[in-house]
């Protein structure tokens, strides 16, 4: 009986044990999840904190992007405003550029006629008296001293004055032009009561032939202006007779006006109803 007892009671000690044991297990395991649980949780905490940033971030940069792409059109929209214009002062510019190359064909060809008709004009006389060329869009008539004038004197010879009659004949049918009136010597010095010097003698010469276009040929003489250059621009060497004689000379220089020719130069560019 007493080991019947016995054996009951370590029975019922082995079955305490045993479930006392069971519960601790599954409470551990219960400890170890819920220890998961904490840790997963902050990592996923974590997570969505980073996440939050990182949405913040792309808002951030969506609203940058958004007023880079307001700049870029404002400047899109400002350079082709720029563009358009100048592509209207181009084409202004060239319009005015075509106007002003056409004026300079029309004012060559006019001087080319001017020309031509002085050369025809003066064509009884040899180019031992005078030249007549085209030079710089000027026409230039050169006298020599030995058609206009004795040596060392301002006073106009008669065949020097039926030259000038020609001259004149053509200037007082061309309204369009400046005429210049050169004298020119060559270098050998001369001291007169009348002329002290060459200075003297060739800007007297000058004024003498203007005195006989506008006196005796009614040229206007608005148009003139007589100087002297004195010896300072020979065509030809003053070291031999021949080349001094070249040098003494009297230069009328038909200039066509150039105010129209100024004022598309000078002029602004127009780009009104472009």
């Amino acid at each position: 009986m007493k080991n019947v007892i016995t054996t009951l009671v370590a029975l019922c000690l082995a079955s305490t044990l045993l479930t006392s044991c069971v519960a601790k297990r599954k409470y551990i395991a219960a400890r170890n999840r819920a220890t998961q649980a904490n840790t997963d949780n902050m990592a996923l905490n974590a997570r969505i904190n980073h996440l939050e940033d990182t949405i913040s971030m792309l808002h951030n940069r969506v609203g940058a992007l958004g007023n880079a792409n307001e700049n870029a059109a404002n400047e899109l929209y400002k350079t082709n405003n720029e563009l358009n214009m100048s592509k209207e002062q181009i084409a202004a510019e060239r319009a005015r550029l075509q106007q002003l190359q056409s004026f300079i064909d029309q004012q060559q060809s006019a001087t080319e006629a001017l020309r031509k008709k002085i050369a025809d004009a003066l064509v009884g006389f040899n180019s031992s008296e005078l030249t007549v060329t085209m030079k710089d869009g000027r026409v230039y008539i050169s006298m020599q001293e030995s058609l206009l004038f004795p040596s060392g004197s301002a006073v106009v010879n008669p065949k020097g004055k039926e030259a000038l009659a020609k001259v004149a004949g053509v200037l007082n049918t061309s309204s369009d032009i400046n005429i210049d009136i050169e004298g020119h010597t060559d270098n050998v010095p001369i001291h007169t009561k009348a002329y002290p010097d060459n200075w003297a003698l060739s800007t007297a010469r000058a004024t003498s032939i203007a005195h006989v276009l506008i006196d005796e040929y009614s040229v206007v003489p608005a148009k003139l202006i007589a100087s002297g250059r004195s010896s300072y621009e020979p065509i030809a060497d003053n070291a031999t007779p021949e080349g001094r004689a070249q040098n003494r000379r009297t230069e009328i220089i038909l200039e066509p006006k150039l105010d129209e020719l100024m004022k598309l130069m000078n002029g602004p560019i127009n780009t009104a109803g472009k």
